[in-house]
């Protein structure tokens, strides 16, 4: 019976997803959670994401609460934002879904706390392609945690997403491979009121939304929070 209900839940977030439209207050909810998420872990005295890879960071994205659960099939289901860097500072954000499947034998629904950061210019132009797989299209892997990582340099030298996960208040990098990451057209037309492309908004010829501020300066934010760590 808890496996048959953990299954009807899943669809039942899934045809949920499809069926409604969101509101402009909606997606500001998700913009100001994305932002106490990347704060929260950012102020972890050694869990943290370290101060190099934040510096490295092309591009930052954050899914606050995705929902993962299911049974023998996991799933995946949650929507966030990204900014990137340009020229001018880090861009106004681009929203989007992530939906995906993963092995493994899993009990239940789970919140977990996705924090993506893409690496160098391919990274960023997977983010701006509005649609990839991880691992597939775009390499990923579990990004090191703690104060530094100029230990080991395979982070940065092989590897376009950095993936990391934080679940009942424990921050670890996370392998997700086989994920969807998709343009999210609600959220988008939601908050900005009008059509703008992924491209734009990642690329800086989009004005910064007074809305976006708390997560572009958690963003800002981020590397300080590092650097107070040592």
């Amino acid at each position: 019976m808890k496996k048959l209900m953990t299954f009807v839940a899943l669809l039942s977030l899934g045809a949920a997803s499809a069926a409604w439209s969101e509101t402009r207050e909606e997606v500001q909810n998700r913009v100001n959670n994305a932002s106490r998420v990347l704060h929260e872990i950012m102020s972890a005295p050694d869990r943290g994401i370290p101060e190099e890879v934040m510096e490295h960071a092309k591009c930052v994205a954050v899914v606050p609460h995705m929902i993962k659960g299911g049974f023998v099939f996991g799933a995946e289901n949650g929507k966030g934002l990204a900014t990137c860097r340009t020229a001018n500072g880090w861009s106004a954000p681009a929203f989007f879904a992530i939906t995906g499947g993963s092995w493994g034998l899993q009990i239940g629904l789970e919140g977990v706390d996705l924090v993506m950061i893409f690496q160098g210019d391919r990274g960023m132009q997977r983010l701006e392609s509005a649609k990839f797989q991880l691992g597939a299209d775009a390499s990923a892997a579990a990004g090191p945690v703690g104060r530094h990582a100029t230990a080991d340099t395979d982070w940065k030298l092989n590897t376009e997403i950095l993936t990391y996960s934080r679940a009942k208040g424990a921050f670890a990098g996370l392998t997700l491979t086989g994920a969807d990451v998709r343009r999210d057209n609600d959220s988008m037309d939601a908050f900005y009121g009008h059509d703008v492309s992924t491209h734009r908004a990642l690329g800086g010829e989009v004005a910064m939304p007074a809305g976006a501020a708390p997560f572009i300066n958690a963003v800002r934010g981020a590397k300080a929070q590092a650097h107070g760590r040592n």
